[in-house]
């Protein structure tokens, strides 16, 4: 048997004769399913534990998650190969908790508050894709490691530890999490993966078929930047804040990586390597966009693409074609070293 285990926020006001109504309607179709658990209402919350055969679990939970009553699912707990049932008298005990007034709840009712407000911090610390396997009803500790292809995108801040050097931390830290924040968004409406942070550096990937995602969204990123140049007041770290970006494909090692304290759901592999070393090139040639040639063979759109040579990579025997897009926010006579000079120059005299 399956025991899983979820929390959600109710969408809208429920009555209490909803709720019980709720009840009864589980109670009916879970015994024909031979399901059995308990649901807890609280102050807009669901918490349920729901046990029986995996399929017909999953099946039932595969409802809820379209279920309009529901937002914010979260699945807690799922646990596999059940032998014995918590709750085999009750098909569905539905208990609102809102309208119990027993001082012996009170704890109950603290308890679930505080797990759920726990976990929607920790929600805030855990990259999408371990989360879209924990409310799939899958633990992501047994997800296997797999050999799988993706474009790796690196993109971070140029001059970033001038940044550092010449303002204030709060100052950095809101360039910081504006910049992040821009390229999350970004990514993530182009059906990319945001893997992780590294300081001011934004780590990505997206499936092997997303190259003209991937390149679109490296423009997005410049384009949206550019905006909030020309927008920023005067003299606002904001009016020089630019970025580099390097894409590269190849087969990665996707899953759970790390120690028994700690771990990453990520990606490991040269694409990753190629990709944050083709990143830093960006410094050093009047190009903000560098990708791969894997990346070039990839794309169907029509683009304008600029052959930048070959790039010999450390560590790699064999250099690697390299290339950028022709287009007006890739267009610069400045090279990456340059922007930084003028970066340096442009805090010292606003400071």
């Amino acid at each position: 048997m399956k025991r899983l285990t979820y929390i959600s926020k109710i969408s809208r006001p429920l009555s209490d004769e909803e709720i019980e109504e709720i009840g009864i309607v589980s109670v009916k179709n879970n015994r024909t399913q031979d399901i059995t658990g308990i649901l807890l209402c609280l102050g807009g919350i669901f918490f349920q534990i729901m046990e029986g055969e995996a399929d017909k679990i999953n099946h039932l939970y595969k409802k809820i998650l379209k279920d309009d009553r529901h937002t914010e699912i979260l699945c807690l707990k799922t646990e596999d190969n059940v032998q014995t049932r918590l709750f085999p008298d009750w098909s569905m005990k539905t208990i609102n908790l809102d309208t119990d007034t027993d001082i012996f709840i009170q704890p109950i009712k603290t308890l679930l508050k505080t797990v759920t407000d726990s976990h929607r911090i920790l929600e805030k610390y855990t990259q999408p894709t371990i989360f879209r396997i924990i409310n799939s009803g899958i633990n992501p500790l047994e997800v296997a490691p797999r050999a799988s292809e993706k474009i790796v995108l690196f993109s971070d801040i140029v001059s970033f530890s001038t940044f550092v050097e010449k303002l204030p931390v709060e100052d950095v830290v809101a360039i910081v999490n504006q910049y992040l924040t821009i390229v999350t968004d970004i990514i993530t409406a182009r059906s990319g993966e945001v893997t992780k942070f590294i300081g001011d550096c934004v780590m990505a990937y997206f499936s092997a078929d997303q190259a003209d995602n991937a390149i679109q969204a490296s423009l997005d990123i410049l384009a949206a930047l550019e905006t909030l140049r020309n927008s920023a007041p005067n003299n606002s770290p904001l009016q020089i804040l630019y970025s580099g970006v390097g894409l590269a494909q190849g087969v990665v090692i996707e899953g759970n990586i790390g120690s028994a304290v700690k771990k990453d759901y990520t990606i490991l592999g040269d694409a990753v390597n190629v990709a944050q070393r083709l990143e830093a090139l960006t410094r050093k040639l009047p190009w903000p966009i560098v990708f791969s040639v894997d990346v070039k063979n990839g794309l169907k759109q029509s683009w304008e693409y600029v052959s930048l040579g070959h790039f010999y990579p450390k560590g790699k025997e064999e250099p690697i074609e390299i290339y950028s897009i022709a287009h007006s926010l890739t267009q610069t006579t400045r090279k990456g070293h340059e922007i930084a000079e003028e970066i340096s120059h442009y805090l010292d005299e606003i400071k």
